[in-house]
């Protein structure tokens, strides 16, 4: 494990003085949409929100696989890890926010910066940071662990719009840190985020994304979403087949317990509601 801290020392350096650069700049006036939303299924976007507005969130990832069939209602029955979260545009192109999942109780504080975006022959283009902190309230105790409860995690985001609207793609490189919370001691990992998404039509689109991570005890498989999304006036929904069922970035960018197979894919959704105040 101390190889592997070692291995990753450099990596988290330049994510970490990237991120703080980014929160330090400023957006540029009349920056173009390229999604239509906060996040994909979990990765972020470089949106945010007209400044003052609100946004509130509810999404489940079902436990039961698809591949149970009829009688788990193909996954349906549960049980389901949750999550609510709300956040608030404080100014144009910033977005701050807490979201709580079930999974070991936990509580996120995480803020969000768009500080490039632009025109690039005919194609939409951003760059934004994010990053947060989180606790774990509800963690299986380790004797000798001191530092097992709080993770953190920065990400880059890049997004650009091509195929004369249709087509949104996003990459997001990853730093965490205490991706395994059931370790004696805290390590950091990177991971590597690209998601995509089509839109067919004004208020309905197709998503698909992956999170390349790095291979850690329990959780060795790179993360697989895919689904349908349907925007309308005040809500977003997205319905979503995945082999994740973890929501949280310190969460995701550890990787999937599950690989990406036909048995062990699950049923997802997440529903968002603009709060215009």
């Amino acid at each position: 494990m101390t190889q592997h801290r070692r291995s990753t020392e450099s990596r988290v350096r330049v994510f970490a003085a990237a991120g703080a650069l980014a929160f330090l700049t400023t957006v540029p006036a009349g920056a173009q949409e390229v999604f239509r939303s906060i996040q994909s299924a979990n990765l972020p976007t470089t949106e945010t929100l007209r400044s003052g507005n609100w946004i509130f969130e509810v999404s489940h990832r079902f436990v039961p696989a698809i591949d149970d069939g009829a009688e788990a209602l193909w996954g349906l029955d549960g049980p389901a890890i949750s999550r609510i979260g709300m956040a608030w545009a404080p100014a144009e192109g910033a977005l701050v926010g807490f979201q709580r999942t079930n999974l070991d109780d936990n509580l996120e504080f995480y803020a969000k910066k768009r500080f490039i975006g632009g025109d690039l022959g005919g194609s939409p283009f951003a760059v934004a940071a994010m990053g947060g902190v989180a606790w774990n309230t509800d963690v299986v105790e380790i004797e000798g662990a001191e530092d097992n409860e709080m993770q953190a995690y920065a990400q880059l985001i890049g997004n650009v719009l091509l195929a004369d609207g249709a087509l949104a793609l996003g990459v997001v490189p990853s730093w965490v840190h205490n991706p395994r919370l059931r370790d004696e001691e805290a390590f950091d990992a990177v991971a590597l985020g690209i998601h995509g998404q089509w839109y067919f039509s004004g208020g309905m689109s197709l998503l698909a994304e992956w999170v390349f991570s790095e291979e850690i005890q329990g959780a060795v498989n790179d993360s697989g979403t895919f689904g349908l999304a349907i925007d309308t006036r005040g809500h977003a929904f997205k319905l979503i087949v995945t082999n994740q069922t973890r929501m949280h970035p310190t969460q995701y960018l550890a990787g999937s317990a599950a690989p990406f197979d036909l048995d062990q894919l699950r049923l997802g959704f997440n529903i968002t509601r603009l709060l215009p105040f």
